[in-house]
């Protein structure tokens, strides 16, 4: 029942960031790519040989006092109902009957978290892992093979996070908007999704390329309409607030996918536009990779402009698939296409460095896994074998099987975390989350190891060692 430590707590507890390091492993470069993508091709001629509810105010559930001790503060139930009756001030919760079990939103869980960080035990996780100083770690989930639960995993890995204490920004890029719908947004037109902060990025890149035109005596470019109104767009005006307190959400509609004819037509206008580093950095401009801890990236079904702008704003990339022969060739294609896209534009970009004397770019990812989904053990543990003997290290050891639960949330996601686990039971639905909890412990483990990492540069950048 995910539980994975001798004291009974979840797995996602008490993850020491030195042996998350240590798992790790070093960056990921373009390069990768070529050697996942090999990696598929061999296993694939090896296996060939072998023969939501829409328009509707989502509300989220609350949570019990068992959840709450089980699954997301770690103390023994007797204890919370001893410190919420010594501190009257705190959330007390509510109950359906006289003496009955009692119900917190989980906003109030938050708080809760808060007060026994504050004043409980400091050898215990009341707060999951997360350094100073530095920013928000942006995860795309990708691949352009449907059906392999990308967004489900996606939005699963959000959830956790946020049940886990952290501060969440989805931002949806495939104009299905499936994710939007996950999460209650509502979105009217393109300009309340990504799709004004692309364009700010292109006229600001045209307004500093027209001032040198204007320096040398050429005429400008011409900023229309549409790049004028874009450059006076903030990400602020595009996020909204989802039913969950501590999830917010740049939604998608179909619209976006106009995005996908426009970004090829202004980046022949403009060559030299970085149009691959315009999400990230717009993000960054307005401040919101200091104002979150985690921000998912759900990507299109396709490597288009959009998906190149959440794999390159990426620090973490995860790629699902399931444990078949076609999810398998079709991943391996999928990181084929990675290694030619992105080393097409690395050799674009470096012929012109080397002609400047300026130096080289070269993309970097702090980690890319991909993770079996839908996972059937009865069925397909000799092919995920092969799969893992293939990939290595690329493949997260965890995979996320495939149960009754799952089968009921589908895409809409409405049966994990958002279950009510009166509508089953409790065994029914501890089994049901297990598969999802180690989903998310696999991931943060990558976190927390990149943070680490980080947080000791950062440490050895401010206390240099004395040179002897």
């Amino acid at each position: 029942m995910a539980i994975s430590s001798k004291d009974g707590l979840p797995p996602y507890f008490n993850i020491d960031p030195d042996t998350a390091l240590a798992e790790l492993g070093n960056p990921s470069t373009t390069a990768n790519f070529a050697a996942i993508a090999n990696a598929c091709t061999q296993g694939r001629q090896d296996l060939a040989s072998r023969g939501l509810e829409d328009g509707e105010v989502r509300h989220l559930r609350l949570f019990s006092t068992w959840e709450i001790t089980r699954y997301l503060i770690p103390v023994a139930a007797p204890h919370f109902r001893r410190v919420l009756k010594a501190n009257p001030d705190l959330p007390q919760g509510r109950s359906e009957s006289e003496g009955g079990a009692k119900w917190f939103t989980l906003d109030e869980v938050l708080r809760l978290r808060t007060h026994f960080a504050s004043e409980g035990s400091k050898a215990k996780e009341y707060r999951p892992y997360r350094p100073e100083g530095l920013p928000a770690k942006l995860v795309s989930v990708a691949n352009f093979k449907g059906g392999v639960g990308k967004t489900s995993t996606c939005a699963h890995l959000a959830m956790s996070a946020a049940l886990d204490g952290y501060k969440v920004l989805v931002i949806d890029l495939d104009s299905q908007g499936s994710m939007t719908s996950i999460f209650g947004g509502k979105v009217t037109d393109e300009w309340q999704t990504v799709f004004p902060l692309l364009a700010r990025h292109y006229a600001g890149h045209l307004r500093r390329e027209n001032q040198g035109r204007l320096d040398r005596g050429e005429p400008p470019h011409p900023i229309d309409d549409t790049l004028m109104e874009a450059l006076d767009t903030r990400a602020s005006s595009l996020i909204q607030k989802t039913h969950w307190p501590n999830i917010d959400l740049i939604g998608a509609q179909l619209n976006l996918y106009w995005a996908e004819f426009q970004i090829p037509v202004w980046r022949m206008q403009a060559r030299g536009w970085k149009l691959w580093d315009a999400l990230v950095e717009t993000l960054e401009a307005d401040g919101v990779l200091n104002d979150y801890d985690l921000i998912f990236i759900d990507t299109p079904p396709a490597l288009g402009y959009l998906t190149i702008n959440g794999l390159s704003a990426a620090d973490i990339l995860l790629v699902p698939m399931g444990a078949s022969f076609l999810e398998f060739d079709s991943t391996g294609r999928f990181f084929d296409m990675l290694h030619s896209t992105f080393q097409s534009i690395e050799e674009g970009e470096n012929m012109a460095a080397r002609a400047l004397g300026r130096d080289e770019m070269a993309f970097e990812w702090d980690a890319v896994r991909t993770v079996i989904t839908r996972y059937d053990g009865t069925q397909q543990a000799e092919l995920a074998g092969l799969m893992q003997s293939y990939l290595g290290s690329a493949l997260s050891p965890h995979r996320q099987e495939f149960t009754a639960l799952i089968g009921q949330a589908g895409e809409q996601v409405n049966g994990i975390y958002e279950a009510d686990y009166r509508d089953f039971n409790r065994e029914t639905y501890a089994r049901g989350r297990e598969t999802f909890d180690e989903t998310y412990a696999a991931f943060k483990r990558l976190v927390v190891g990149v943070w680490r990492r980080e947080e000791l540069a950062l440490q050895a950048e401010q206390h240099p060692e004395p040179v002897s």
